[in-house]
């Protein structure tokens, strides 16, 4: 009899339960990709060009260092990976040559011409991991350089100068890079960097001298770039939670 009372007391106990309650828990951001934006300023180290005039070759090749400034547009796709679209434009570097000259007031010819570029680059970088704020990282891009000649002389001695008319072509542009950012804040970090450039070549006009009627040509222009900027990152938030089922422990009574 006692047994039939307590399952009695059971069953009714169990009757008297609220149904499974869906508890809500506050929904908690986790990052899934932002987007953000780049300014960049710089000053770049020209390696020597190549530079000919049809069979001329020139000699004792050099090209000043210039700066440059650029921005961009990219997307940070997780901790390790992010990739942007950037522009920048370098002021013109002067690049100067000589060429054998017989008939010159001395043994050669001095040319000079000023060169500016715009590049247009798609890269990608691997953040390696963040340490006290700082994110080290590498990364590679590839696109196309707009390059301009103008300001084209030459010095012969004795007075005898001359011009001669600039050209702009494209190419194709490659680039290496590695550095650090620094996070001022959640979306400020700033950015310092080096990048090796090659932006291929740059040519004049034709134009007719020595028996020849062809272009100069400075060929492997490269240059190693030491950047400083700033990276802007906007937010794009997603929600990872799921509502938590749990039943309410009551106090557990005996009719005995």
């Amino acid at each position: 009899m006692t047994g039939f009372a307590v399952a009695l007391s059971t069953a009714g106990y169990a009757a008297d339960l609220p149904a499974p309650v869906i508890e809500h828990i506050p929904e908690i951001p986790v990052a899934a990709g932002a987007f953000y934006l780049r300014g960049d300023i710089g000053y770049k180290i020209y390696q020597a060009p190549d530079i000919k005039y049809g069979t001329l070759d020139f000699y004792d090749e050099e090209m000043d260092g210039t700066f440059m400034m650029g921005a961009g547009v990219g997307y940070k796709f997780s901790d390790h990976l992010r990739a942007d679209l950037t522009i920048d434009y370098e002021f013109p570097a002067e690049a100067k040559a000589k060429a054998a000259c017989g008939l010159c007031g001395r043994d050669y010819s001095i040319e000079k011409a000023d060169i500016d570029v715009w590049t247009f680059m798609l890269n990608g970088y691997v953040d390696i991991g963040t340490w006290n704020r700082i994110t080290p990282y590498v990364g590679a891009g590839i696109g196309a350089s707009y390059v301009t000649t103008s300001d084209i002389t030459y010095d012969n001695g004795g007075g005898a100068t001359g011009t001669y008319e600039g050209d702009s072509k494209w190419n194709f542009a490659w680039a290496l890079m590695a550095g650090a950012s620094y996070e001022i804040t959640p979306n400020l970090a700033l950015d310092g960097g080096y990048r090796y450039l090659n932006i291929g070549d740059a040519q004049s006009k034709k134009f007719a001298v020595g028996g020849q009627n062809t272009r100069i040509e400075y060929k492997d222009l490269a240059a190693h770039e030491f950047r400083l900027g700033a990276r802007y990152t906007f937010n794009s938030m997603r929600t990872a939670t799921a509502p938590v089922y749990y039943e309410p422990q009551g106090p557990i009574t005996s009719n005995f």
